[in-house]
């Protein structure tokens, strides 16, 4: 298997951990979107509390042509970066893209993008 498709099946299987545990309820809705083929991952959770509307992403990931991980989102207490690390990802293939570039610099473990 290639690295993207690795990284694809590795990010995907990540975000559908992270979608049982976030199960919908009678207020929200979770929806994972995937598309493996682009290799686009994002969690949404979506409803009405009260008369005040949710609609938010919680977890976004890219797997990018050039085999770079872009986190674009962390909305949860996981550290999705490590979850990657601890699954074989190296840290210089994966993007904090949730950080100005500028910041990115200050984490040259970590790809710039």
């Amino acid at each position: 298997m290639d690295k993207i498709t690795n990284y694809k099946k590795i990010v995907g299987d990540i975000v559908q951990e992270i979608a049982d545990m976030t199960p919908s309820d009678d207020i929200s809705e979770t929806q994972l979107i995937m598309d493996s083929e682009r290799g686009h991952y994002v969690l949404f959770s979506l409803g009405w509390h009260d008369n005040n509307r949710e609609y938010l992403p919680f977890v976004h990931i890219d797997v990018k042509p050039d085999g770079k991980i872009w986190i674009q989102h962390d909305g949860t207490d996981l550290v999705l970066a490590q979850w990657l690390i601890d699954r074989g990802v190296p840290k210089e293939d994966i993007v904090l893209a949730y950080h100005a570039p500028a910041r990115r610099e200050l984490m040259p473990e970590f790809a710039m993008g």
